[in-house]
């Protein structure tokens, strides 16, 4: 009677022990070094293809962003207080900043 090899290491084992995977063999998933920019095309056009896929909102030509922005509890009570300051909600406070920084840039 032959006896069956194992999958992982192509000898036989004795019954009720597991097979080791060797050491120093590849795990037979290839891994990219990533991919270029050029392959990836120009930030701005990474970022218009993203975007699209995001919900537009009622106002026009804008889309909804949902972010999770974690914060100093100092950042965050100054940043608070500002939006009371002026009157305005916290989201759109952010909101606001992000277009003037984006404007800038």
């Amino acid at each position: 009677m032959r006896r069956r090899r194992a999958a992982t290491q192509g000898t036989a084992r004795r019954k009720g022990t597991a097979a080791k995977p060797a050491r120093g063999k590849p795990s037979g998933r290839v891994r990219s070094a990533g991919t270029s920019r050029a392959r990836r095309g120009l930030p701005e056009d990474v970022a218009r293809a993203a975007v699209g896929h995001e919900p537009a909102a009622a106002l026009g030509d804008k889309v909804r962003l949902d972010l999770s922005v974690l914060l100093d509890r100092d950042q965050a009570e100054r940043l608070t207080a500002r939006a009371i300051r002026e009157g305005k909600n916290l989201e759109a406070l952010v909101a606001e900043i992000l277009e003037a920084t984006s404007a800038e840039g």
